[in-house]
């Protein structure tokens, strides 16, 4: 329970920043910031890198039903950590927020508001948004968490023995 104040405000900066853009720009508007990045606004219906954005609108519904159960799942894996797995705990309200930020795009527009538009050499990498960034960011922390615990089991086996 003692992540939820960064879940808060991660979830209101990913806000705050999609109704700047969505305010401050036109529907594919792109401003160079640096000479591997731009502001650039766009819609996705999809998933992650526009994963059947082409549909015919069922994947809204979809992608709400698959955001609200993680976030069900978040809430509920974040009450039982013991304050002891900070990283997990961490992991967990970053990924929350991230849900929870591309939920409320979903459900009230039916799309998600991405903006961050990397790119090198002619390539663009997919538009993406805070949100997208702090499930990425938790899940990598996860990673890194179980490969920590994965090594503290290891050493306590070894003690054991």
């Amino acid at each position: 329970m003692r992540w939820w104040w960064l879940t808060l405000v991660c979830l209101l900066v990913d806000q705050i920043t999609k109704h700047w853009v969505a305010g401050s720009f036109d529907l594919y508007e792109s401003i160079n910031v640096l000479p591997f990045f731009n502001l650039t606004y766009v819609h996705n219906p999809g998933a992650a890198f526009s994963f059947l954005a082409d549909q015919g609108g069922w994947q809204r519904w979809f992608f709400t039903v698959i955001a609200t159960v993680a976030s069900i799942i978040f809430i509920v894996w974040m009450c039982k950590t013991p304050k002891q797995q900070t990283l997990l705990g961490l992991a967990l309200a970053l990924m929350l927020s991230g849900a929870l930020g591309n939920l409320i795009d979903r459900a009230l527009f039916g799309y998600v508001i991405d903006f961050l538009d990397f790119h090198w050499a002619g390539y663009h990498f997919p538009a993406f948004n805070i949100a997208d960034s702090m499930i990425f960011i938790g899940a990598a922390l996860m990673i890194l968490d179980s490969f920590r615990e994965e090594a503290r089991k290891g050493k306590e086996t070894k003690v054991s023995e």
